[in-house]
């Protein structure tokens, strides 16, 4: 719980726009501005400012948006606190935070890496995952696909197995979550569907011609 708790609470504070992320955390829990503003004693319009960025959330505050979420949840039986504390793992190969944040385009240089998509590369990321894309549609869930962000979606998401690289964009559309990057290792082939999902979510699309092992090396080089 306390592990679910830093986590929720460590994205927004690291985050550019931590009112979006309050605003994806409440929807994750399912809990409406209203009912969320009950909790904690407010009035909802003040959680309606954060979330659109006319506040900024201190430390404080931020305590009480996690505190308030799990005691909901847990009012409610805890579905979710145990969807994402019992995760399904058996489709990632390698997680890890960065113990600081490096640019995304310092990623590109290390691992070779192609943009396939028009977005922005002003990125930094704190993080990355590496996910056998077969395995993850044959053994996770629609929540599992919440365990791979670790302890930030600000990161780094690799995919191996892609056949035309829609499958994971459509995963990543499916959950209120999205990741910095998308990086495919030696895929067959991206289609043009692919680029739009990615240019739609805003995250940056890249494929490398590393082979797993080399790229899971270069990333713990980070580390």
């Amino acid at each position: 719980m306390t592990g679910l708790k830093e986590r929720i609470a460590g994205e927004i504070t690291i985050s550019d726009e931590p009112g979006e992320i309050i605003r994806k955390w409440r929807e994750m829990f399912e809990v409406s501005q209203i009912r969320l503003a009950e909790e904690m004693d407010i009035a909802s319009s003040v959680i309606s400012d954060y979330e659109k960025g006319r506040r900024k959330p201190g430390a404080l505050l931020v305590k009480k948006i996690v505190e308030s979420l799990i005691k909901i949840d847990e009012e409610r039986g805890g579905v979710v606190i145990d969807r994402f504390t019992r995760p399904g793992q058996e489709g990632i190969l390698s997680k890890n935070e960065f113990p600081e944040p490096v640019s995304l385009k310092e990623l590109l240089q290390d691992i070779e890496g192609k943009i396939l998509s028009e977005t922005s590369q002003e990125k930094n990321i704190y993080g990355y995952t590496v996910i056998d894309s077969m395995k993850a549609i044959l053994s996770m869930k629609s929540f599992d696909y919440l365990s791979i962000y670790g302890w930030s979606t600000e990161r780094i998401l690799f995919f191996e197995g892609v056949e035309h690289g829609r499958s994971p964009l459509v995963a990543i559309r499916s959950t209120p979550l999205s990741p910095a990057a998308v990086c495919y290792i030696q895929p067959k082939n991206v289609d043009d569907l692919s680029r739009k999902l990615a240019e739609v979510e805003g995250i940056p699309l890249i494929r490398t011609d590393l082979d797993t092992d080399e790229l899971i090396k270069k990333m713990k080089k980070w580390l």
